[in-house]
């Protein structure tokens, strides 16, 4: 099924040697679209675990259905967004799998993109750098909002780019996960390096659903 996928989105992939082949990884993209954790994946050498909004698991149509089968076959991490005790929690199990040396990916700004433009960072992407001490390699996504635009149920062929840049370096900036400080400037130097390789337009307030 893959290798199919692959094919038909031409899927190009840029950076792969700045993602580690093994030990804990955090994985920080953008998001533009239901498929990012889709063709991330098919991008990445070695298994990624997500942690994915509850809805992406009880999707329905053709794309819905694709996406929720990937996310329950391979123990993707359902958050409830509406809950925030339970969305909170949700980063302790996160956290396991960067502790036993998996790769964990993240979508920093907490949903899709609703036009396109790079949308402020929440911090739980820098308390689970801070407290597991994986590396963070930032990503940018291209192309999957065209295969699957906002509205649609049926996916469309286009050309899909993921880039991998360089590990963000966090020691100069943050050391301490509980410090809501560290934790925000952690979160920007991530977003900025995401911002970096998808040109996106940066807008300082969190996206709305």
């Amino acid at each position: 099924m893959y290798e199919l996928v692959k094919k038909v989105v031409r899927l190009r992939v840029e950076g792969a040697e700045h993602v580690p082949p093994s030990g804990p990884l955090l994985l920080a993209s953008n998001h533009l679209s239901i498929t990012d954790s889709t063709f991330l994946p098919m991008a990445v050498a070695r298994k990624v675990t997500f942690m994915a909004k509850a809805e992406y698991f009880t999707g329905r149509g053709p794309a819905g259905r694709f996406v929720s089968w990937f996310m329950s076959r391979d123990g993707q991490v359902a958050v409830d967004r509406d809950d925030k005790r339970a969305a909170v929690a949700s980063l302790d199990t996160c956290l396991e799998v960067l502790q036993r040396g998996d790769a964990f990916a993240i979508y920093p700004e907490g949903t899709r993109s609703p036009d396109g433009r790079l949308y402020r960072g929440r911090t739980g992407v820098a308390w689970l750098a801070l407290k597991s001490g994986a590396p963070v390699v930032p990503v940018a996504m291209f192309g999957t909002d065209r295969v699957l635009p906002p509205g649609s149920v049926i996916p469309r062929p286009a050309r899909v780019r993921v880039v991998f840049g360089k590990p963000v370096q966090l020691a100069a900036i943050a050391t301490d996960p509980e410090n809501a400080r560290e934790r925000r400037a952690a979160t920007e130097a991530i977003m900025a390096a995401i911002g970096g390789l998808s040109g996106q337009e940066y807008v300082p307030k969190y996206a709305r659903a």
